[in-house]
């Protein structure tokens, strides 16, 4: 669409060429830079569609103004000097003679860092001063690209069919999940509204009123931890479909993530349909329930090699190996940096051992393998001269899993392995139901306490809790989570019989869900899910370290903004309009 002329502006500085000679224009925006070329200054006019040159013969024009100014310039189009055309830019060839200068707008302060982006600026401070960083190109564009992306996603959704539905911010506090950001009531003293964690129960109510296909752009909230992935609030592209299978929601999420990373990423992107992992292999395999495809190397188990070991450090435990061929003659300082990345982990240790040309191996662990243990591991594991075999071993299976998948994410890393020009995705599915929390001792939903497991209620009449599975389901991108899912369970003595296993009485379900067992009991269409998450997209479609560059006004790493001052105290009014008193511990 064709920018409205008005006072401020005929044209934008991002689109004036060659072909706009003699024309009279006026342009509105930010003052980049300021240049004196022998008494001629030269300025570098910035808005959101680009820079134009404008040059002014009259110094006087220029009180007041100064880098990132909000000036207003009048002037012809001129042809710019055969050696300071500027081909990087669209308005290169051309620049503005100044006929006239207003300042729209003095700045009254030393810019606390400069917008250019050509130095190093703290995060905290570009948070705090966020109105002045998406000023620079590299926000500006992401900022642009996030508008893009939900564009095109929304009408993505729109041609599949899908209805968007918004649903209520203030809404009741679950146990399932992250701790609930709380509102308290002020005319219901006592009482609290929570954040959503995700419109869970909403969408599910929906496919019970017949809304065949929802979706919406939906912002959750999180009372945990910061990480590069994860922030306190964020926006997931929520969906529900009804008479839908497993296998019918993952050919959308297919569709929606090739779709989307094809249009707005130069990278290659894994052909449709994405390969499929069960929970178990990705663990096993990987070390992940989240892994990185692009990292060839494979995790194995020598447990059963092994097993009759007089190692103590092996005896009675899982022992993972990673064998990487081509690494024998690195030095031993290379494996040094190994042994100390893994202690660095928390592990207790890691051997290794390389196969020599003689046939020999070399190593730390060497001088407690037994000669037929020898033999067994390169034969099982087809080791090759200069092959190295690292070790991880631990008495807890799930344990092991993780220090083998970090140490094969460090191996990637530092050998290189990993392609930066690939966005290798892929499905992991069938998730147990429920995982054993070692702090808390008992067991907890692994995904979604709403999954439908695998034969329904009979799947709780196996004996290890461990073996019970649903039809849970993840789509992973170069190691990160980028949505999350499910078959929904919309059998009610099935769904109470989960939340048992975790501690809940039925009394507890049915006051908690109310809402879903009445509903419930009305009729439900058989129905599923998912959630891909927004910043997520962006981050791997721009290569962003981390989600706050994607989000207009994120909060920092410690979950505080320091440009608004939240979280803030309350004065005692009102506290006392809420019924609240703090109570601050020492």
């Amino acid at each position: 669409m064709k920018m409205k002329v008005n006072k401020y502006r005929t044209n934008t500085c991002g689109e004036l060429t060659i072909s706009d000679l003699g024309k009279n224009v006026v342009l509105s925006g930010f003052v980049q830079t300021i240049r004196d070329h022998g008494g001629v200054m030269f300025l570098d006019l910035r808005d959101h569609a680009g820079i134009t040159q404008v040059v002014v013969h009259d110094e006087s024009m220029l009180e007041g103004v100064s880098k990132e100014t909000v000036i207003k310039v009048t002037g012809e189009v001129i042809r710019r000097d055969e050696e300071t055309v500027n081909t990087k830019l669209l308005t290169g060839e051309i620049e503005i003679k100044c006929e006239s200068l207003e300042v729209l707008s003095p700045k009254a302060h030393t810019l606390p860092f400069e917008i250019d982006g050509m130095q190093e600026v703290n995060e905290e401070v570009r948070l705090k001063y966020r109105y002045l960083d998406m000023r620079s190109k590299k926000i500006s564009n992401n900022i642009k690209l996030r508008s893009d992306v939900l564009h095109y996603l929304r009408n993505k959704m729109y041609d599949l069919g899908f209805t968007e539905v918004q649903t209520p911010i203030l809404t009741v506090s679950s146990p399932e999940g992250a701790r609930d950001f709380v509102v308290p009531s002020r005319k219901f003293k006592g009482k609290f509204y929570a954040l959503p964690q995700a419109p869970q129960i909403y969408k599910e109510l929906l496919m019970v009123g017949g809304v065949d296909k929802y979706f919406q752009v939906a912002p959750c909230f999180r009372d945990e931890d910061s990480r590069k992935d994860r922030t306190l609030e964020f926006y997931q592209l929520d969906m529900e479909m009804s008479y839908v299978t497993e296998d019918d929601v993952l050919e959308v999420g297919e569709e929606i993530f090739y779709d989307v990373f094809s249009k707005f990423s130069n990278k290659e992107v894994s052909p449709r349909p994405f390969r499929r992992i069960a929970y178990k292999e990705a663990m096993d395999s990987y070390g992940s329930d989240k892994p990185d495809l692009r990292n060839p190397l494979i995790i194995k188990d020598a447990s059963k090699v092994l097993e009759h070991t007089s190692f103590g450090p092996f005896k009675g435990s899982i022992i993972k190996v990673i064998v990487v061929d081509d690494i024998g003659t690195k030095p031993n300082s290379w494996f040094n940096e190994i042994v100390d990345y893994a202690s660095s982990i928390g592990m207790p240790g890691i051997g290794y051992i390389t196969l020599m040309s003689d046939g020999s191996l070399k190593g730390p662990i060497d001088k407690f393998l037994s000669e037929e243990e020898r033999e067994n591991l390169i034969k099982e594991f087809n080791m090759k001269e200069n092959s190295v075999m690292f070790f991880i071993a631990n008495k807890r299976l799930n344990v092991a899993r993780k220090f083998a998948g970090l140490i094969r994410d460090e191996l990637g890393r530092k050998l290189e392995l990993i392609d930066p020009n690939k966005l290798e995705l892929c499905i992991v599915n069938d998730f147990p139901m429920f995982e054993y929390d070692d702090k808390t001792k008992k067991y907890e939903f692994c995904h979604n306490p709403f999954s439908l497991p695998h034969n329904g209620i009979k799947e709780y009449e196996k004996e290890n809790i461990d073996d019970i599975l649903a039809y849970q389901y993840d789509f992973v991108c170069n190691g990160n989570e980028m949505a999350s899912g499910a078959i929904r369970n919309t059998d009610l003595d099935s769904l109470v019989k989960g939340f048992e296993v975790v501690g809940y009485t039925k009394e507890d379900v049915e006051k908690r869900f109310n809402s879903l067992f009445t509903a419930f009991k009305y009729g439900v269409p058989p129905h599923g899910g998912m959630a891909p998450g927004i910043d997520r997209i962006l981050m791997l479609i721009n290569d962003e370290p981390n989600l706050r560059e994607v989000q207009a006004f994120p909060a920092s790493a410690s979950g505080a903004d320091n440009m608004m001052g939240s979280p803030s105290v309350l004065d005692d009014e009102q506290l006392e309009e809420l019924g609240i008193k703090i109570d601050m511990e020492d």
